[in-house]
């Protein structure tokens, strides 16, 4: 048998290899040869072997996140759960320092975006500050993308959905099996409603009770297919991992070497409408950055 014939023998049970995963395998083959104390070179049939088995694990595992300490670098390879699991057990040991907000307060933020267009390159950036009623009760200001929305109250029995209330979030579980029955809302598309539903939390802006983020991560790692995207970088230029639904616009981007939240990363595209036919194009990625989370008494104070 040739050298040729054994790697596509060995590839046949090999799933199909991400970018991440040939890095992952491309890292520990390069660690094999300089921890090769001998002389000798490895021989090609050995060098080849090495390189479909570390491909094949690194696939395996699911995604990839490439840290550095004091010893040089280090690899390690995480699942799509692993990286939520991991970001909650930060979130719970993370102090926001936010108060409880009262319901007639306005939840603060502000939000760096960078925006990327696929056809030529070419990226934007905004700083929005927005201002949201707690309960709904009062008018909103908020900014997208640098324009000034004033939204009205909400409607007698209107609320949102997940609520922007504290006292309503409070009634959530925390418990990740029962948050994510409730997040799915017994749809037809049970888990992708349930993704959608945990990235609304981070869309829109409120102040969670002790323990929902962690729970909401938790949940999510355990909706089947979630999976990592390739290296991301966030709207600050930091290095991050995205966590993302197959088929669907948003991911979570958290961070590569800590796996702390760092935003939402969407994708979209200018859309025009022929009767009621709409077409789509200057498709662009965007990816999201909150700056600051505060609660204040009226629109137009900042903290």
């Amino acid at each position: 048998m040739d050298d040729l014939t054994a790697v596509r023998e060995l590839h046949d049970d090999v799933p199909e290899l991400t970018d991440d995963a040939r890095l992952a395998a491309r890292v520990r083959l390069q660690r094999a040869v300089l921890q090769e104390r001998r002389p000798r070179a490895l021989s090609r049939r050995l060098v080849l072997r090495t390189t479909v088995a570390a491909t094949a694990t690194a696939a395996v595992a699911g995604g990839v996140l490439l840290a550095t300490d004091a010893d040089g670098p280090r690899m390690t390879a995480l699942s799509a759960a692993e990286v939520l699991q991991k970001a909650a057990v930060r979130s719970r040991a993370a102090r926001s320092g936010v108060p409880v907000p009262r319901n007639d307060q306005y939840f603060y933020t502000r939000t760096f975006i960078t925006r990327t267009y696929d056809k030529d390159g070419r990226t934007r950036t905004w700083t929005d500050e927005s201002w949201t009623s707690v309960d709904g009760s009062k008018p909103s200001r908020r900014e997208e993308h640098g324009k000034v929305h004033n939204d009205p109250p909400l409607a007698e029995n209107e609320v949102m959905a997940p609520p922007t209330e504290y006292a309503a979030l409070a009634k959530w579980p925390t418990d990740p099996d029962r948050l994510l029955e409730r997040l799915r809302m017994d749809t037809r598309e049970d888990d992708r409603m349930a993704f959608m539903n945990a990235c609304q939390f981070f869309v829109v802006p409120r102040v969670m009770p002790p323990g929902l983020q962690a729970a909401i991560f938790e949940a999510v790692a355990k909706i089947p297919g979630i999976r990592t995207d390739r290296d991301s970088v966030d709207a600050l230029g930091r290095r991050g991992v995205a966590v993302s639904y197959p088929k669907f616009d948003f991911s979570f981007v958290f961070d590569a070497r800590t796996c702390a939240y760092l935003g939402m990363r969407s994708k979209g595209s200018s859309v025009t409408y022929h009767g009621r036919k709409a077409e789509h194009h200057d498709w662009y990625h965007e990816v999201s950055g909150r700056l600051e989370l505060a609660v204040v008494d009226r629109i137009g104070q900042r903290p």
